[in-house]
């Protein structure tokens, strides 16, 4: 898996165990990068600007990364956490790189996706999350409504996000297991999902505005329920 750019190569050239090879252009001056890499044995291979223009479509500012591909966890591996986010069908890949960050950023204890209908780890997730994905425990399930009622079978209560039949987020307890569930970018999270939900949250909107980007909501969640358990 390729990423490129040279604020996203400084993060991962930190911490080189998901790096297989560094490409760069024959040019490439970027002295703290250089510095890094002459104090380290990764494989470099150098390119002329027009051939790293054809293995990517975007700015690579002379330096990409072929990164490890991701490996997705089991459902097993974090019904002990304390904390997990579902997301509802997110189809953005930077929704969900953000989302990633966020969520590694506040100890969540796991993420959990669809197959279908839902983005995957791209080069753009990777990207967005700054690398923190390799941090996170991230889960593809089959069936969303399932799994929710394993994750209730272990204590977890379940807390879903909708401006509809809701109630305020500051007004819920978020103390014990929780999962919350993050809806689609359009539509919001689905009928059966949040039928399953034990409690749905909403955010106040006070402007013109009916709605948040998703990755702004899981953001807002996330550190309402952190908050609460100081």
């Amino acid at each position: 898996m390729l990423i490129y750019g040279k604020n996203v190569a400084k993060e991962f050239l930190k911490n080189p165990k998901n790096v297989k090879k560094v490409i760069l252009q024959d040019n490439f001056d970027d002295k703290e990068i250089i510095s890094i890499l002459e104090n380290n044995t990764f494989k470099v291979e150098v390119l002329r600007k027009y051939e790293m223009d054809h293995l990517v479509d975007g700015l690579h500012q002379g330096i990409m990364l072929d990164i490890k591909d991701y490996r997705y966890k089991d459902l097993e591996d974090i019904l002990d956490e304390n904390l997990i986010v579902i997301l509802d069908h997110i189809e953005d890949p930077h929704n969900l790189g953000a989302i990633i960050r966020t969520c590694e950023a506040a100890g969540v204890g796991g993420i959990i996706i669809p197959k279908d209908r839902q983005v995957g780890v791209t080069s753009t997730v990777v990207k967005t999350s700054a690398g923190a994905i390799y941090n996170m425990k991230l889960v593809q399930v089959v069936n969303l409504t399932t799994t929710i009622s394993k994750l209730k079978d272990h204590g977890f209560w379940i807390v879903g996000t909708s401006l509809e039949d809701s109630t305020d987020y500051r007004e819920i307890d978020y103390t014990g297991k929780i999962v919350l569930v993050i809806g689609n970018e359009g539509k919001g999270i689905s009928r059966l999902v949040k039928e399953s939900c034990d409690f749905v949250a909403k955010i106040p909107m006070y402007g013109t505005t009916n709605s948040l980007n998703a990755s702004v909501a899981s953001g807002i969640m996330i550190y309402e329920v952190v908050r609460n358990r100081k």
